[in-house]
């Protein structure tokens, strides 16, 4: 729920507010929502930032940064992690900088693999040829180390500071993991993509699985469940859209699965289950579209009725919402039903 100070104007002119708490109210709720993230200039000034600094210690390594040596590597990542961390605590120690706190953070869980790379180059564990840029574009169970160390200061920067972008290198992290590990339970460093597909679609829902389960034990008011729930959707549904379908009842099945990611979203108030939920419907029609009913006329008319027929059931919806979810809701575990309760007043 987004609020306008036209709005609580218009609730002080119906008598619901004393027009001289129009004022102090405003300024309290824009002193909570300071520190969510949102499409504020200052907030993506910080993730820009952010980003590219992020960016240039992970994906954009070129080769000249091998001419250091493996030690050299190492130094280099342990100053600048040591600096991640004295802006981490410089920020909190600072009204209102939780977001750059978090994305200093991150930037430090960012260069553990740069500072494993080193050390295992520096002990003469990688070939000349071997580059370390190579972690972001290929699979291979060497990473391994790599990885796990990522995961471990991960998850001691979160114990430590209970920073949401924290969850970012986190996520990325456990989707390289799998990839990487699913030669060596398959005892196959050739695997066919159709396997690797399904170890991502299974991955993809282990980390859904625990997106929920973070939000349901969590009572900050802070998400750290967003980047779990996007990589785990993009393993997940990015895998399924890319497998070749060989019947029609597949493909329907596709789209009743997408309906299913369109509910969900929802339900818990997650925009992303519903953009990967309209996309996959948006192509499953298109399938049918280009496909199945190519040279059809009543197929745009069906089409038609059908966009009618949802948008007649969004109204009927709306009127009686209350008393459905209401009814809805006492079947579900408290847990759940604390939660759905949280996201309808966000």
């Amino acid at each position: 729920m987004q609020i306008q100070r036209q709005q609580l104007d218009d609730a002080a002119a119906a008598g619901l507010l004393v027009p001289a708490q129009v004022g102090p109210l405003w300024d309290f709720l824009a002193t909570q929502t300071a520190q969510t993230p949102s499409f504020r200039a200052t907030h993506l000034l910080y993730y820009l930032g952010g980003l590219l600094a992020i960016g240039a210690m992970s994906l954009f390594m070129t080769l000249g940064w091998d001419l250091w040596g493996g030690w050299g590597l190492l130094l280099i990542a342990l100053a600048y992690e040591l600096l991640g961390l004295g802006l981490t605590e410089y920020c909190l120690r600072r009204p209102g900088l939780r977001i750059p706190a978090g994305i200093a953070a991150a930037f430090v869980v960012v260069l553990t693999p740069l500072a494993i790379y080193g050390l295992q180059a520096g002990l003469g564990y990688w070939e000349l040829s071997d580059e370390y840029r190579d972690y972001h574009l290929r699979i291979d169970w060497r990473w391994l180390w790599m990885e796990l160390a990522t995961l471990a200061v991960g998850a001691i920067m979160l114990w430590r500071y209970r920073l949401p972008f924290l969850m970012l290198p986190v996520a990325v992290t456990l989707w390289y993991l799998s990839m990487d590990l699913t030669p060596i339970l398959f005892h196959d460093s050739d695997l066919q993509w159709q396997l690797r597909k399904w170890v991502s679609v299974y991955v993809g829902l282990l980390m859904l699985g625990l997106a929920f389960w973070i939000e349901l034990r969590s009572r900050s008011r802070e998400d750290f469940a967003f980047w779990l729930y996007l990589f785990g959707l993009l393993a997940f549904w990015v895998a399924l859209t890319s497998m070749d379908s060989d019947s029609e009842l597949k493909r329907l099945a596709y789209c009743l699965l997408n309906l299913g990611l369109l509910l969900i979203g929802a339900v818990l108030s997650r925009r992303v289950f519903a953009v990967f939920g309209g996309l996959g419907v948006a192509a499953y029609v298109g399938h049918l579209a280009y496909s199945v009913f190519r040279d059809s006329l009543l197929f745009p008319l069906a089409l038609t009725v059908l966009g009618a027929a949802v948008v007649y059931l969004g109204i009927v919806w709306q009127r009686h919402e209350a008393r459905i979810t209401a009814r809805l809701r006492q079947y579900l575990p408290a847990a759940l039903q604390e939660l759905l309760a949280r996201r309808q007043l966000s």
